[in-house]
């Protein structure tokens, strides 16, 4: 998939989640939809970031807009971390999902209006969407071990222990 079509395809999906989130009713399902929607912002901000923006800085001479778009990703970054650290039943939980849904929308509409208008043509779009689909799924894979909690330390919890209850060797220990 070409890099345009991807991001396109990115915009489809979070604004499909924004509105299920609008039409939902009981908590459990609004944290479910704000949990996948926060996520693939999480991962669409990061290719815009690290792939999509710089390519674009290459081919067109409107840096305003980037800044902006970079703006804009900040204040949706903090939205996510605030909304990351809430549940659908704190106060303010439903306002802060909307503010960022809306932020979000606004923010694909000048994409899509205004900056994929103009690289169109101008961008190898599937060289791009090639590297942005490998980034893509490594940021993805992150995320999915980090939330079924395989990320981050894998200590033993016997204390250095294997499972026999003895120390593992390889590691030499002092002797008192």
């Amino acid at each position: 998939m070409d890099a345009l079509s991807m991001l396109r395809e990115d915009h489809r999906k979070v604004k499909d989640l924004f509105r299920q989130f609008e039409e939902a009713h009981d908590n459990a399902t609004k944290k479910e939809i704000a949990q996948t929607a926060l996520k693939e912002l999480k991962v669409h901000t990061a290719l815009e970031e690290e792939l999509f923006y710089p390519a674009v800085r290459q081919e067109i001479d409107e840096e305003e807009k980037i800044d902006e778009a970079l703006e804009e990703h900040h204040v949706a970054k903090l939205l996510i971390a605030e909304l990351s650290r809430m549940k659908p039943s704190d106060g303010h939980f439903d306002a802060k999902f909307k503010v960022l849904a809306e932020s979000v929308k606004h923010h694909i509409e000048e994409e899509e209006g205004q900056v994929i208008p103009e690289i169109q043509g101008e961008l190898d779009g599937d060289g791009l969407g090639e590297k942005m689909a490998e980034r893509k799924q490594a940021l993805e894979g992150r995320m999915s071990g980090a939330s079924s909690g395989r990320g981050g330390s894998r200590k033993s919890p016997r204390g250095g222990r294997g499972r026999s209850g003895k120390r593992r060797t390889g590691t030499k220990m002092k002797r008192r």
